[in-house]
């Protein structure tokens, strides 16, 4: 037998050609492993120890997982693999096996190793025997049951922990609170990622640790992260004198801390390596077999962990910047209102969604604000989201109507090669009058706060979705009005700030219609409230959220003036004249005659609009001088002067102007060059 291998037992070179019937007579079974072809050859004393038949059994050492249970086997292959790469000459364990008839027994294996002239190794001989009777009831089986537990408890706790993990902070996180390593009695740890050729120092140890000049290390610098990395084997130190021996650079600096042993890990993910990681101990010296493999794995487990937090990481980057370019870039000033915008992605990797907002200054004063969100959570609803929020800004700068934005934008998306649809809300506010037309298309209705912090939810006459709404053929959006006073805050949102596990919409709205009337009175802290809101509670799905607040310095004052266009064939522009007029009368303090205004507005809108080739243009103001009088201008494009005549008994039409002539305190018709201008005007309280 060679010198090198030491131990009590011997065995001849021509094994098994010539059992030993010593063995046989001690229920021993032995075995040869050739290292080389793999082959591991049992006597049949070593097969009935595992219960095996001869024919069960192929020299495969891989056959034995019909015995041996999957944690009893990756501890007996740790402890061989740290046997041959240690240059040990033995290995003893006892581990347990599963036998035919499903029982459990307890099994010692002793085994040596035989290496060449250069050291390789080149066979394990041993020895198998059944030692359930050695360890009934002792001491040694209630202790070796104890540390398998720990060690079982250990692992499963700590590999469940960091299933959780989605972050490399995460990760560091799990390690530095996990019962696991305290119970290994690690002081700290420490841990390094590798990035672009170099290890990044992320965790930095206890306080006081950190060495000036270590957050970026080079792979061959004499520090213990470079070297596990560089071998992609473990480095364990066993005292602090070995520690100051192996690593001169580095021990001054840290020796202060007490450290008298540690473990460096490799952390190998799909065979590559990406990072480092150390564990300090402060009243340990030196590493049981046993303790080498259990960190041994728990690196293994790490190492997929992070890998699994860098990569989520990197997609949810890459997802969150798609969106991110796809939405307006900066929310433009729009004099007479105070807006806040927030996008709150969800954490869930590349699973982007297309959710947006959008503010869009439009003529006279006005402004379209615009939440929605595309079905899906991936890039392609990202994509699909960027289109529809291009195309729908550019139906309102056109200047349609909002119903008319909202169809044409539902078409638009039907058409897209994409099976997804989406929900979507948009509210064109007058700031001056404070009038705000809103459309909604499957989308959740708005709130509504007022000055004195009060919320209400805003039941909004809604549609089909976009693209649903085309599909099936029904475009036509209904139009709701809602009159914003000086001081009123419109909120809109997407689904994602009101979903709660367990819960309908309307619980969600409602804890949000609570949370605004207790939120801060100022805009961006607000729209930052509610987004936390969402993280408290561990919100997973996007969030958008836009605030639009009338100020309070921009009602309407005296001399004021609105104008709208009307186009022929367009009852949404007729309607929305209305409107415009009734916010306006009401907001001027002449709500006593606003019905008044708004019928002979309404009359010379449409005698424009049936008797002239063009649209009309509306225009209402305020004229100051000894009396306040409301004057409403209908101007078209023909020259032909208007003029009363009688209906008659039966007539359905000719009596426009009469109605103008008796609600009105005055009217007439002016040219205007090509075309003339027909006028009304009200005689209206002075301010109070």
């Amino acid at each position: 037998m060679d010198d090198r291998v030491a131990g009590a037992l011997s065995l001849p070179d021509d094994w098994p050609a010539h059992p030993d019937l010593s063995l046989a007579l001690n229920r021993m079974g032995s075995f040869d492993w050739d290292l080389d072809s793999g082959l591991m050859h049992m006597d049949q004393q070593a097969l009935d120890v595992f219960d095996l038949r001869a024919d069960e059994y192929d020299d495969r050492p891989a056959t034995l997982a019909t015995r041996v249970p999957p944690d009893e086997a990756m501890r007996l292959d740790g402890m061989v693999t740290q046997a041959l790469k240690t240059g040990r000459s033995n290995y003893g364990a006892y581990f347990r096996i599963l036998r035919r008839d499903g029982s459990l027994r307890w099994m010692h294996t002793q085994g040596f190793v035989r290496r060449d002239d250069t050291g390789r190794p080149r066979r394990i001989i041993g020895i198998v025997r059944d030692a359930t009777e050695e360890l009934a009831d002792s001491t040694a089986r209630r202790e070796l049951d104890e540390e398998r537990q720990r060690r079982t408890s250990l692992v499963e706790a700590t590999t469940a922990a960091l299933a959780h993990a989605r972050t490399v902070k995460d990760v560091i996180d799990v390690l530095k609170n996990s019962q696991g390593l305290a119970h290994l009695g690690a002081t700290s740890l420490v841990m390094g990622l590798i990035e672009a050729g170099r290890i990044h120092l992320v965790a930095d140890g206890p306080d006081g640790a950190f060495v000036p000049g270590t957050r970026y290390t080079r792979t061959d610098e004499q520090y213990p992260m470079s070297e596990v990395v560089r071998t992609l084997g473990p480095r364990f130190i066993e005292s602090a004198e070995d520690f100051a021996d192996s690593y001169p650079v580095l021990w001054p600096h840290i020796s202060h801390l007490g450290i008298t042993s540690a473990a460096y890990l490799p952390l190998i993910a799909q065979a590559r390596p990406i990072g480092a990681l150390g564990l300090l101990y402060s009243d340990k010296n030196g590493f049981t077999g046993d303790e080498r493999n259990l960190l041994v794995a728990l690196g293994s487990s790490i190492a997929q962990s992070l890998q699994r937090a860098m990569l989520y990481e990197q997609e949810h980057d890459l997802a969150e910047g798609l969106q991110q370019a796809m939405l307006p870039r900066r929310i433009p000033e729009v004099p007479g209102a105070q807006i806040a915008v927030r996008y709150r992605s969800a954490r869930l990797g590349r699973d982007i969604g297309g959710d947006w907002y959008d503010v869009i200054p439009l003529p006279g004063g006005r402004v379209g604000a615009v939440i929605g969100d595309v079905q899906g959570h991936d890039t392609h609803a990202a994509a699909v989201m960027g289109q529809l929020r291009i195309v729908l800004r550019a139906y309102a700068a056109e200047g349609h109507s909002p119903a008319t934005v909202m169809a044409r934008a539902s078409v638009f998306l039907h058409e897209l090669d994409t099976d997804r649809f989406a929900t979507c809300t948009y509210a064109e506010a007058d700031l001056t009058t404070g009038v705000v037309q809103v459309v909604r298309a499957g989308h959740v209705d708005p709130l509504v706060r007022d000055a004195d912090g009060s919320c209400r939810k805003v039941l909004v006459e809604g549609g089909l979705p976009l693209g649903l709404s085309a599909e099936f053929g029904r475009l036509e959006y209904p139009v709701s009005t809602v009159e914003l006073d000086p001081g009123q805050t419109m909120v809109l949102f997407t689904d994602g700030l009101v979903e709660l596990p367990g819960a309908d919409l309307d619980e969600g709205t409602q804890l949000l219609v609570a949370m605004i009337r207790k939120g801060p009175q100022d805009l961006q802290k607000l729209a930052d409230r509610l987004c936390a809101a969402v993280d408290e509670r561990g919100g997973e799905d996007d969030v958008a959220v836009l605030l639009l607040r009338r100020k309070a310095a921009h009602a309407p004052q005296p001399g004021g003036r609105l104008q709208q266009h009307v186009g022929q064939n367009d009852p949404e522009a007729l309607s929305s004249a209305r409107h415009m007029i009734r916010a306006a009368v009401r907001a001027w303090g002449a709500k006593d005659r606003a019905d008044e205004v708004e019928l002979a507005a309404d009359e010379l809108t449409t005698n424009a609009l049936m008797h002239t080739d063009g649209g009309a243009i509306v225009t209402i103001r305020v004229l100051t001088g000894p009396e306040r009088r409301l004057r409403v201008d209908v101007e078209d494009r023909s020259s032909a002067l208007p003029r009363r005549r009688d209906a008659g008994e039966a007539g359905v039409s000719g009596r426009g102007l009469m109605l103008v002539d008796r609600l009105a305190d005055g009217w007439g018709v002016e040219s205007r060059g090509t075309g003339k201008c027909v006028w009304c005007e009200f005689v209206i309280p002075p301010r109070g």
